[in-house]
């Protein structure tokens, strides 16, 4: 049960982030939604999967820039495995698209909100 609760608060996370900045879509823009489910909690279990193992490396190897820029670079670290996500999306033909750095920080940020947000309400195991 945890780990729908976490796909489907990944999902919608990535769908209202998708749904705010115009540079994070799925292709296609124009469709309805039942074509995009499916390929949104694809790209749920890939930021998961990213998240869990890329991530913490790269939070190893940065902790000198985290401590210098006081957690900020944390920021940085999230919008590149947004768009380490979009760039396996696209190399497994899934459709999404993150264009740019600013799209990917932004998302990012909306992406941590949004799944605390639903973490709250689901009421996800700690």
């Amino acid at each position: 049960m945890r780990f729908v609760s976490w796909l489907i608060s990944t999902a919608v996370a990535l769908a209202v982030a998708a749904w705010l900045f115009e540079g994070i879509w799925f292709a296609p823009r124009h469709g309805d939604l039942s074509g995009k489910v499916v390929p949104l909690l694809v790209v749920a279990v890939i930021l998961g999967a990213v998240s869990s193992f890329v991530k913490p490396v790269l939070q190893i190897l940065s902790i000198p820039f985290i401590i210098l820029t006081l957690g900020l670079f944390l920021l940085v670290i999230n919008a590149a495995m947004l768009g380490l996500t979009a760039w396996l999306a696209g190399a497994l033909g899934i459709g999404f698209h993150v264009d740019g750095f600013w799209p990917a920080l932004g998302g990012a940020v909306v992406i941590t909100i949004v799944g605390w947000v639903m973490d709250g309400l689901l009421g996800a195991d700690r």
